[in-house]
């Protein structure tokens, strides 16, 4: 691809984000997320293959629906109000179908089939994107939105996700698609308190971005789509390795890395509101979550799968350099819980 093509797709995607987050009138806030949509086509497409063709056409025909009922539900809204402010809502009907419209662009269960399949078909730089930049417009426009949505659906659609989200993943071989579950159940984790505490809902999208940024830099790094792909990351980078083992285990939420502390705030805000039993189902499903990163863990870090002896020569070869970006995202997603005492007092 050519870097002025790049650089105008790279730049649509910062423009359309930026529209949609800043926006208090509706057309404008879609405007946004139209143009973050047609940015990342070309970008899916890039390796020309039949593979993210297919997974290019998923995508935009999935976020042309979510755009079709979100553009519906704007236009009745404003027939109903008079007015076009953003967070106004005028009856319930709206509220769902633009919480519906939401759960499509974000890959929440029951609408999460297209997030697996279009990960898994295009390469693993586009995959970071769509699986953390692309979650921060519609994440904006749910955030304003919050007080009008119905709770009880929203409830549904996050033990949902973090049940699929771990179920998924759990018979899965391919990277991008282990992740790709890993988002949907991230994002269950993230709608279930947007109503109650948004500041908590946009933290842990936070922490997820940086620790999934950290996740898809490394496995690009190191050229590895498949978890045989992993057994010899050691033997080509034992930083690499390293990163992997820490960044995983910040993603399933261990103590104690970053990852729990989201986790921990949210059951915390669940217990205080009286969803003791939604908290209950929550924590269990995200040993789900856990359990897939730990085979992942034990495929890159504690076994070795066989191979020729000259593979193993590759310890003294130089060629993985890593970014500076990297160690700083990596100390971002896993040792930032001893500050939890002043996240709390921030939100």
């Amino acid at each position: 691809m050519s870097p002025y093509v790049l650089m105008i797709l790279t730049l649509s995607l910062f423009i359309g984000t930026c529209l949609t987050i800043f926006s208090n009138h509706w057309f404008t806030a879609w405007m946004g997320l139209e143009i973050n949509t047609l940015a990342i086509i070309p970008l899916m497409t890039a390796p020309n293959n039949p593979r993210s063709t297919e997974a290019a056409t998923k995508y935009f025909l999935t976020q042309a629906t979510a755009s079709m009922l979100m553009m519906f539900a704007i236009i009745y809204n404003a027939w109903s109000t008079n007015q076009w402010a953003l967070p106004q809502l005028s009856d319930d009907w709206i509220s769902l179908l633009m919480t519906v419209a939401l759960a499509i662009k974000l890959g929440l269960a029951p609408f999460h089939f297209w997030v697996p399949e279009v990960t898994q078909g295009i390469p693993l730089l586009t995959g970071m994107i769509l699986l953390t930049w692309q979650k921060i417009a519609p994440t904006a426009i749910l955030f304003q939105i919050a007080p009008y949505l119905n709770m009880k659906f929203l409830v549904i659609l996050a033990i949902l996700s973090t049940l699929v989200g771990g179920w998924g993943g759990l018979n899965q071989t391919h990277l991008r698609k282990i992740l790709a579950y890993s988002s949907i159940a991230h994002m269950g984790w993230m709608i279930i308190i947007v109503q109650i505490n948004p500041t908590l809902s946009i933290f842990t999208l936070t922490i997820y971005v940086m620790a999934t940024l950290t996740t898809f830099l490394t496995l690009n790094l190191s050229n590895s789509t498949k978890i045989k792909s992993l057994g010899n990351l050691w033997n080509k980078s034992a930083t690499a390795t390293i990163i992997i083992f820490l960044t995983l285990l910040s993603l399933g939420g261990l103590p104690p890395l970053t990852g729990f502390m989201p986790k921990w705030l949210i059951l915390q805000e669940l217990i205080n509101n009286g969803n003791i039993i939604t908290a209950t189902m929550m924590a269990l499903s995200a040993l789900l979550n856990l359990f897939f990163y730990m085979r992942l863990i034990y495929a890159s870090s504690l076994t070795m799968f066989p191979s020729i002896n000259n593979s193993k020569m590759q310890w003294y070869n130089n060629s993985m350099k890593t970014t500076t970006l990297i160690p700083t995202a990596t100390v971002i997603s896993s040792l930032l819980l001893p500050l939890t005492p002043l996240f709390v007092t921030l939100y």
